[in-house]
């Protein structure tokens, strides 16, 4: 059974859920036209899919409303990354999207010690899947670039949106944690414990 496409919409919205249109290990665009579901372009969807999903346990902990609010926002802006990863005409992430991520950066990362040595990735809970949610967004980041190499692309904002957003996921693991009077876990460099 073939999706219905809803006037207006960006893609397909099934009606019903197994179509068994992938069991030959392809899967439909939102343009109709149907690739490998190893091919560049559906691994780079399926990172940031993946990350979603991470932010969406990142939002299931008690968050502070700023960060939730955020996040919140960052959810529904991912699905704008996956509808031009999957609709390569379609360009919906906005420079002032990328600038407004970045601001929150500089905002919350002023109210923070300056680092002088790599972060282990843990503390608390809320924080720790801030950890696991930044490094999925690098995945997804570096999924995107080997597209770019696999195939041309006019206009990016993709690779700077997800850059922004792995800062922003990691400036909150640290408030999180700071915010809860968990401390730092600093790395330990052998270099430094020989001195």
């Amino acid at each position: 059974m073939k999706p219905d496409r809803e006037r207006g919409n960006v893609g397909y919205r099934l009606s019903k859920i197994t179509t068994r249109t992938g069991d030959q290990g392809t899967t439909g665009l939102a343009t109709g036209e149907r690739i490998s579901k190893d091919s560049p372009r559906i691994l780079a969807i399926g990172a940031v899919d993946e990350l979603n999903s991470w932010i969406g346990l990142v939002l299931a902990q008690e968050l502070p409303s700023e960060i939730g609010e955020r996040l919140s926002e960052v959810q529904h802006q991912l699905f704008e990354v996956g509808a031009e990863l999957s609709l390569p005409a379609h360009k919906a992430i906005t420079e002032q999207q990328v600038a407004a991520l970045e601001a929150v950066v500089s905002e919350l990362n002023e109210r923070l010690e300056p680092l002088k040595e790599f972060v282990l990735p843990g503390g608390t809970q809320a924080a720790a899947l801030c950890h696991v949610a930044r490094t999925v967004c690098r995945r997804a980041e570096t999924r995107i670039v080997a597209l770019r190499v696999a195939e041309p692309v006019e206009r990016d904002r993709l690779v700077p949106y997800l850059n922004r957003l792995s800062d922003l996921l990691f400036v909150a693991a640290r408030l999180l944690n700071k915010e809860s009077g968990r401390e730092e876990t600093l790395w330990r460099s052998k270099r430094r414990e020989r001195r």
